[in-house]
Protein backbone atom coordinates (compact mmCIF):
# COMPACT_ATOMS: atom_id res chain seq x y z
CA UNK A 1 0.00 0.00 0.00
CA UNK A 2 1.43 3.28 -0.90
CA UNK A 3 2.02 5.62 2.00
CA UNK A 4 0.79 8.95 0.18
CA UNK A 5 -2.46 7.02 -0.35
CA UNK A 6 -2.95 5.63 3.15
CA UNK A 7 -2.42 8.42 5.25
CA UNK A 8 -1.51 11.90 5.11
CA UNK A 9 -0.48 15.18 6.71
CA UNK A 10 -2.40 18.83 5.31
CA UNK A 11 0.12 21.74 6.03
CA UNK A 12 -1.38 25.23 6.69
CA UNK A 13 -0.76 26.16 3.22
CA UNK A 14 -2.41 22.77 1.85
CA UNK A 15 1.49 20.94 1.15
CA UNK A 16 1.00 17.48 1.99
CA UNK A 17 2.85 15.23 3.96
CA UNK A 18 3.01 11.29 4.36
CA UNK A 19 2.74 10.75 8.16
CA UNK A 20 5.46 8.77 8.05
CA UNK A 21 9.09 9.94 6.64
CA UNK A 22 12.65 8.13 6.46
CA UNK A 23 15.36 9.58 8.51
CA UNK A 24 18.59 9.91 7.50
CA UNK A 25 20.61 11.01 10.56
CA UNK A 26 24.03 9.31 11.13
CA UNK A 27 24.13 7.97 7.14
CA UNK A 28 27.18 9.70 5.62
CA UNK A 29 28.77 6.55 3.80
CA UNK A 30 27.44 7.02 0.43
CA UNK A 31 26.92 3.20 -0.12
CA UNK A 32 24.86 2.59 2.73
CA UNK A 33 22.46 5.62 1.68
CA UNK A 34 22.18 4.50 -1.39
CA UNK A 35 21.03 0.95 0.20
CA UNK A 36 18.98 2.54 2.34
CA UNK A 37 16.81 4.87 0.34
CA UNK A 38 16.05 2.00 -2.37
CA UNK A 39 14.61 -0.21 0.59
CA UNK A 40 12.99 2.56 1.74
CA UNK A 41 11.47 3.52 -1.87
CA UNK A 42 10.72 -0.14 -2.75
CA UNK A 43 8.46 -0.87 0.53
CA UNK A 44 6.57 2.78 0.00
CA UNK A 45 8.80 5.34 1.64
CA UNK A 46 8.12 9.19 -0.21
CA UNK A 47 9.36 11.35 2.50
CA UNK A 48 12.85 12.11 3.47
CA UNK A 49 14.62 14.11 6.16
CA UNK A 50 17.78 15.39 6.07
CA UNK A 51 19.67 18.51 7.53
CA UNK A 52 23.02 19.91 6.90
CA UNK A 53 24.26 19.18 10.31
CA UNK A 54 24.00 15.15 8.78
CA UNK A 55 26.17 16.05 6.74
CA UNK A 56 24.90 13.87 4.39
CA UNK A 57 22.60 16.37 1.74
CA UNK A 58 25.13 15.08 -0.86
CA UNK A 59 24.81 11.58 -0.28
CA UNK A 60 21.24 11.49 0.28
CA UNK A 61 20.74 13.28 -3.04
CA UNK A 62 22.81 11.36 -5.17
CA UNK A 63 20.28 8.06 -3.94
CA UNK A 64 17.73 9.69 -5.01
CA UNK A 65 19.04 10.62 -8.50
CA UNK A 66 19.79 7.60 -9.24
CA UNK A 67 17.63 5.84 -7.84
CA UNK A 68 15.27 5.65 -11.16
CA UNK A 69 12.29 7.54 -9.59
CA UNK A 70 11.64 11.16 -10.79
CA UNK A 71 11.36 14.21 -8.88
CA UNK A 72 8.17 14.63 -8.63
CA UNK A 73 7.63 11.22 -6.81
CA UNK A 74 9.40 11.82 -3.20
CA UNK A 75 9.33 14.84 -0.68
CA UNK A 76 12.77 15.71 0.72
CA UNK A 77 13.16 18.21 3.69
CA UNK A 78 16.38 20.01 5.06
CA UNK A 79 17.19 22.18 7.87
CA UNK A 80 19.32 25.17 8.35
CA UNK A 81 22.45 24.08 10.72
CA UNK A 82 23.26 26.66 13.49
CA UNK A 83 26.44 27.70 12.24
CA UNK A 84 24.78 28.73 9.51
CA UNK A 85 21.81 31.07 10.92
CA UNK A 86 21.47 34.70 10.10
CA UNK A 87 19.89 36.37 6.82
CA UNK A 88 22.10 36.23 4.08
CA UNK A 89 24.15 33.20 5.66
CA UNK A 90 20.60 31.37 5.56
CA UNK A 91 20.34 31.98 1.72
CA UNK A 92 23.92 31.18 1.06
CA UNK A 93 23.44 27.92 3.23
CA UNK A 94 20.31 26.99 1.36
CA UNK A 95 21.94 27.61 -2.22
CA UNK A 96 24.78 25.14 -1.35
CA UNK A 97 21.87 22.67 -0.11
CA UNK A 98 20.15 22.78 -3.42
CA UNK A 99 23.53 22.06 -5.25
CA UNK A 100 24.54 19.15 -2.77
CA UNK A 101 21.02 17.52 -3.31
CA UNK A 102 20.73 18.24 -6.81
CA UNK A 103 16.89 19.99 -6.60
CA UNK A 104 15.80 23.17 -7.73
CA UNK A 105 13.78 22.98 -4.55
CA UNK A 106 13.12 21.08 -1.31
CA UNK A 107 9.43 20.34 -0.02
CA UNK A 108 10.21 21.79 3.47
CA UNK A 109 12.93 23.71 4.47
CA UNK A 110 13.49 24.08 8.34
CA UNK A 111 15.17 26.21 11.07
CA UNK A 112 16.97 23.06 13.10
CA UNK A 113 17.06 25.27 16.53
CA UNK A 114 15.80 28.58 17.61
CA UNK A 115 18.97 30.93 18.25
CA UNK A 116 18.72 34.02 20.17
CA UNK A 117 20.84 35.82 17.59
CA UNK A 118 20.22 35.54 15.00
CA UNK A 119 16.52 35.00 15.63
CA UNK A 120 14.80 36.74 13.40
CA UNK A 121 16.65 37.06 10.60
CA UNK A 122 16.86 33.65 9.74
CA UNK A 123 13.09 33.39 9.76
CA UNK A 124 13.22 36.28 7.39
CA UNK A 125 15.44 34.34 4.89
CA UNK A 126 13.35 31.18 5.28
CA UNK A 127 10.73 33.43 4.05
CA UNK A 128 12.04 34.79 1.34
CA UNK A 129 13.08 30.94 0.43
CA UNK A 130 9.26 30.31 0.54
CA UNK A 131 8.02 33.01 -1.51
CA UNK A 132 10.79 32.05 -4.20
CA UNK A 133 9.23 28.90 -4.88
CA UNK A 134 11.92 27.06 -3.89
CA UNK A 135 10.74 25.62 -0.41
CA UNK A 136 6.89 24.52 -1.15
CA UNK A 137 6.58 24.62 3.10
CA UNK A 138 8.87 26.09 6.03
CA UNK A 139 8.67 25.61 9.64
CA UNK A 140 11.05 25.76 12.61
CA UNK A 141 12.31 22.44 14.48
CA UNK A 142 12.36 22.41 18.20
CA UNK A 143 10.76 25.62 19.06
CA UNK A 144 9.23 25.69 22.42
CA UNK A 145 5.86 27.83 22.70
CA UNK A 146 7.72 30.95 23.84
CA UNK A 147 9.79 30.65 20.97
CA UNK A 148 6.93 30.74 18.47
CA UNK A 149 5.30 33.74 20.10
CA UNK A 150 8.37 35.44 19.76
CA UNK A 151 8.69 34.51 16.30
CA UNK A 152 5.12 35.36 15.96
CA UNK A 153 5.86 38.77 16.81
CA UNK A 154 7.43 39.93 13.68
CA UNK A 155 7.30 36.77 11.29
CA UNK A 156 4.84 37.53 8.10
CA UNK A 157 4.25 33.45 7.56
CA UNK A 158 3.35 31.25 10.33
CA UNK A 159 5.61 28.01 10.70
CA UNK A 160 3.47 25.26 8.85
CA UNK A 161 5.34 22.60 10.88
CA UNK A 162 7.33 22.08 13.93
CA UNK A 163 9.31 19.29 14.29
CA UNK A 164 10.06 18.34 17.97
CA UNK A 165 11.78 15.66 20.11
CA UNK A 166 8.35 13.53 20.45
CA UNK A 167 8.05 9.66 22.19
CA UNK A 168 5.92 8.00 24.71
CA UNK A 169 8.86 8.81 27.50
CA UNK A 170 8.54 12.42 25.99
CA UNK A 171 4.81 13.47 25.05
CA UNK A 172 5.38 17.08 25.45
CA UNK A 173 1.50 17.61 25.96
CA UNK A 174 1.47 21.37 26.38
CA UNK A 175 3.19 22.02 23.51
CA UNK A 176 1.62 19.83 21.73
CA UNK A 177 -2.01 21.19 22.03
CA UNK A 178 -0.91 24.71 21.33
CA UNK A 179 0.90 23.52 18.29
CA UNK A 180 -2.93 21.79 17.12
CA UNK A 181 -4.74 24.81 18.24
CA UNK A 182 -2.27 27.28 16.17
CA UNK A 183 -2.56 24.74 13.40
CA UNK A 184 0.82 23.95 13.06
CA UNK A 185 1.87 20.46 11.96
CA UNK A 186 3.54 18.16 14.71
CA UNK A 187 6.53 16.00 13.73
CA UNK A 188 8.62 13.95 15.80
CA UNK A 189 12.42 13.18 15.82
CA UNK A 190 13.86 10.01 17.45
CA UNK A 191 9.78 8.53 17.46
CA UNK A 192 10.81 5.51 19.08
CA UNK A 193 13.40 7.05 21.74
CA UNK A 194 16.47 5.88 20.09
CA UNK A 195 15.37 2.25 20.77
CA UNK A 196 14.48 2.48 24.40
CA UNK A 197 11.05 1.92 24.45
CA UNK A 198 11.56 -1.44 22.89
CA UNK A 199 11.95 -2.76 26.82
CA UNK A 200 8.80 -1.11 27.92
CA UNK A 201 6.11 -3.20 29.20
CA UNK A 202 3.45 -1.90 28.13
CA UNK A 203 4.27 -1.97 24.12
CA UNK A 204 6.05 -5.29 24.63
CA UNK A 205 2.16 -6.78 25.41
CA UNK A 206 0.48 -4.45 22.98
CA UNK A 207 3.01 -5.75 20.66
CA UNK A 208 2.31 -9.80 21.13
CA UNK A 209 -1.50 -8.55 20.95
CA UNK A 210 -1.49 -7.51 17.59
CA UNK A 211 1.50 -9.39 16.10
CA UNK A 212 3.80 -6.34 15.76
CA UNK A 213 7.03 -4.94 17.45
CA UNK A 214 7.15 -2.47 20.08
CA UNK A 215 8.67 -0.36 17.56
CA UNK A 216 5.48 -0.72 15.20
CA UNK A 217 3.27 -0.52 18.29
CA UNK A 218 4.46 3.39 18.85
CA UNK A 219 5.23 4.51 15.58
CA UNK A 220 1.25 3.39 15.58
CA UNK A 221 0.77 5.76 18.60
CA UNK A 222 2.15 8.27 16.47
CA UNK A 223 0.30 8.27 13.46
CA UNK A 224 -3.56 8.03 15.56
CA UNK A 225 -2.70 10.83 17.25
CA UNK A 226 -2.08 12.89 13.78
CA UNK A 227 1.88 13.29 14.37
CA UNK A 228 4.04 12.92 11.43
CA UNK A 229 7.09 10.50 12.46
CA UNK A 230 10.20 10.08 10.91
CA UNK A 231 12.02 6.71 12.01
CA UNK A 232 15.63 6.43 10.74
CA UNK A 233 17.45 3.16 10.02
CA UNK A 234 19.63 1.88 8.15
CA UNK A 235 18.05 -2.05 8.60
CA UNK A 236 16.23 -3.32 5.33
CA UNK A 237 14.19 -5.55 7.64
CA UNK A 238 13.50 -2.20 9.92
CA UNK A 239 12.80 -0.11 7.39
CA UNK A 240 10.19 -1.99 5.87
CA UNK A 241 8.89 -2.96 9.89
CA UNK A 242 8.43 0.60 10.15
CA UNK A 243 5.95 1.35 7.50
CA UNK A 244 4.09 -1.61 8.23
CA UNK A 245 1.73 0.03 10.55
CA UNK A 246 -1.50 0.72 8.68
CA UNK A 247 -3.19 -2.71 8.87
CA UNK A 248 -3.97 -2.60 12.70
CA UNK A 249 -5.00 0.35 14.81
CA UNK A 250 -5.25 0.90 18.90
CA UNK A 251 -7.70 1.71 21.10
CA UNK A 252 -8.34 4.91 23.01
CA UNK A 253 -7.43 3.21 25.83
CA UNK A 254 -4.30 1.35 25.15
CA UNK A 255 -3.59 5.25 23.27
CA UNK A 256 -4.11 6.78 26.84
CA UNK A 257 -1.79 3.73 28.29
CA UNK A 258 0.99 4.75 26.51
CA UNK A 259 0.32 8.64 26.87
CA UNK A 260 0.59 7.45 30.41
CA UNK A 261 3.93 6.60 29.61
CA UNK A 262 5.53 9.75 29.76
CA UNK A 263 8.17 10.92 31.78
CA UNK A 264 9.62 13.95 30.42
CA UNK A 265 12.63 12.22 29.03
CA UNK A 266 14.75 14.18 26.72
CA UNK A 267 17.33 12.50 24.99
CA UNK A 268 18.35 15.54 22.90
CA UNK A 269 19.29 18.84 23.96
CA UNK A 270 16.53 21.58 25.38
CA UNK A 271 15.77 24.13 23.16
CA UNK A 272 15.47 26.81 26.52
CA UNK A 273 19.33 26.05 26.84
CA UNK A 274 20.30 26.66 23.19
CA UNK A 275 18.38 29.44 22.57
CA UNK A 276 20.00 30.99 25.31
CA UNK A 277 23.08 29.65 24.60
CA UNK A 278 22.63 31.08 21.15
CA UNK A 279 23.56 27.09 20.19
CA UNK A 280 24.94 24.10 21.55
Amino acid sequence: MSLLQSSVIKLNDQVELPQLGFGTYKITDLAEMETAISQALTVGYRAFDTAQLYNNERELGIALKNSGYKRHDYLVTSKIDNKNQGYEQTLKAFDQGLRDLQMDYVDLFLVHWPLSNPFFETWKALERIYEEKRAKAIGVCNFNISHLELLATKANIKPMINQIELHPYMTQSVLVQYLKQQKIAIEAWSPLCRGKINDEKLLIDLAKKYQKSPAQVTLRWHIQNGYIAIPKSSNPKRIADNINIFDFALTESEMQGIDGLNQNLRIGQNPDDVYKNNGF
